[in-house]
């Protein structure tokens, strides 16, 4: 299925998603109340229905706005004219770009997705389960072409993502290097890790 397109957002829209996505991921989608929100927001529960339909609208547009950037992102590594490893450095470069300066949204996008009902769930489940089959296909070119070690390409994606999932406790740490350093630490170690030598 194809990826669900966002509309074009007001500011004052742009506003309450943010703070949404805030209030999701400090308490969940469950325990986030629409009053919540428009006390964050700083206006009454009523003036948001002048901008939203509904929590779960605002859920959608979150989740389908990070998932069509990744998408996006990703068929521009896959076209680009670049070995495997510079590939898969290019997508995780751009997964811990955006758990690193996007944190609220990923995060929300990653783990309350959940929530989402159909059509939007089944959607979602279809970009994610894409992605990570993507991703995979560029290691198993990789292995092909001998410059990745003989591994199984799944699994690699799942421990990849996982420790881009991870960035969530440098965002918690009170003592923490930059992000610039994060990023290049984990690059180190999870691309050369897959480097056929």
């Amino acid at each position: 299925m194809a990826a669900t397109k966002n509309k074009k957002i007001s500011p004052r829209k742009e506003v309450i998603l943010e703070k949404a996505a805030h209030l999701f991921r400090k308490h969940g989608f469950n325990a986030t109340s629409m009053r919540d929100l428009a006390e964050n927001v700083g206006v009454e529960a009523a003036s948001l229905y002048n901008h939203i339909n509904s929590k779960a609208e605002l859920l959608q547009e979150i989740c389908f706005k990070i998932a069509n950037s990744f998408t996006a992102q990703l068929e521009e590594i896959i076209a680009a004219d670049m070995n495997a490893i510079g590939k898969i450095e290019a997508v995780l470069r751009f997964h811990i770009r955006q758990m690193i300066h996007n944190y609220e949204e990923v995060y929300v996008s990653d783990r309350e997705w959940k929530h989402l009902s159909d059509p939007y769930l089944s959607n979602f489940k279809n970009q994610r389960r894409t992605h990570r089959q993507r991703i995979a296909a560029i290691i198993e070119e990789g292995i092909r072409k001998e410059e990745i070690k003989k591994i199984d390409a799944p699994t690699a994606v799942l421990i990849l993502l996982h420790a881009v999932s991870g960035i969530e406790s440098w965002h918690r740490s009170k003592e923490k290097i930059s992000g610039e350093l994060l990023e290049q630490n984990m690059i180190v170690i999870l691309v050369e890790g897959l480097r056929n030598q």
